[in-house]
């Protein structure tokens, strides 16, 4: 049989693999895809299975049917919990990905100190969740903190950020887009790197400035990657815990106003033990991400350009 008859018969093509071959193939992938069934897959199918159960006190169980979900819908802190995080995630994502696409232009730019710059930026990617929380949570600090000391010094009385529920919110936010923006610059780097430059030098020639080419080129073929980090941390936005836990403590008069969807979950599980409630709350969040990723692959075709 000749090359290309293999190549139009794709199963005579499999055939002619040894067992081994076939053996050492599966032999490499098994690793991950045991993690994958064992991390990742039979959670969903067990947190499933828990939201229809009740839990006792020494970790025993017993089938409770809709239970948990009619206590999702009638308890105030958990309608609390989902408003903050769809406040939180409308919020930091637009803000946050139209900072990063301004500093990674800036940056994709030939400057002094460029590499100086990048790594500045990049930090808070590399910084551990907890350090963040702390480090703000002393900047936010109503009595010594450095940003009511700087808005002291214009005759501004700062607020008590973290304590305030009317300006809780308001701080996790800030910390969200300053803690992301990092990670969205190197995507988006990375993107603004694939666009041929030739495109700049023929705009350049018929006179372009420099807003036009944005608007016109930059952003127009950076869409997709635009795209890719408008997903993933939407994702993230609705599933943030750390800076919460670390910057707002349990007894925080404006825990109720900070609260996330994450944050009552880890309560329900692991403060109250109410293991079935828990699961219900992170089956519904998995569903409303689940939805929403679907609407933005669904919208994309709208806006992104593949060209």
């Amino acid at each position: 049989m000749t090359e290309r008859q293999l190549i139009d018969n794709p199963r005579q093509k499999r055939s002619k693999l040894g067992k081994s071959d076939m053996f050492w193939g599966y032999f490499f992938i098994a690793p991950t895809l045991l993690g994958l069934l064992v991390f990742y897959i039979f959670p969903v199918f067990q947190t499933f299975f828990y939201s229809f159960t009740d839990w006792g006190a020494f970790g025993n169980y017993s089938l409770s049917g809709l239970d948990n979900y009619k206590k999702l819908l009638n308890k105030p802190e958990i309608w609390q919990a989902f408003r903050n995080t769809f406040l939180y995630a409308f919020a930091m994502v637009p803000i946050s990905i139209a900072i990063s696409i301004v500093v990674a232009v800036l940056l994709n730019q030939k400057i002094k100190g460029l590499t100086i710059y990048r790594t500045l930026f990049f930090l808070p990617v590399v910084t551990m969740p907890a350090a963040v929380g702390m480090i703000w949570a002393w900047l936010y600090n109503s009595e010594y903190g450095i940003i009511n000391h700087i808005l002291s010094l214009f005759s501004i009385n700062g607020p008590s950020w973290l304590t305030d529920p009317k300006w809780v919110l308001t701080a996790i936010i800030t910390v969200g887009i300053w803690s992301v923006i990092g990670m969205n610059m190197i995507i988006l780097l990375s993107g603004l790197q694939g666009i041929p430059t030739t495109l700049y030098e023929a705009a350049s020639l018929d006179g372009a400035s420099p807003l036009y080419m944005f608007f016109r080129i930059t952003l127009p073929l950076l869409t997709p990657t635009v795209f890719f980090v408008t997903v993933i941390t939407s994702i993230s936005a609705f599933q943030v815990f750390d800076i919460i836990f670390m910057m707002v403590s349990p007894t925080n008069p404006a825990i109720g106003s900070a609260r996330s969807v994450i944050y009552l979950f880890y309560h329900e599980a692991f403060v109250v033990g109410d293991k079935g409630l828990a699961a219900a709350i992170a089956l519904v969040l998995f569903i409303i991400i689940l939805i929403l990723t679907i609407i933005q692959f669904r919208l994309q075709k709208r806006w992104v350009h593949y060209e």
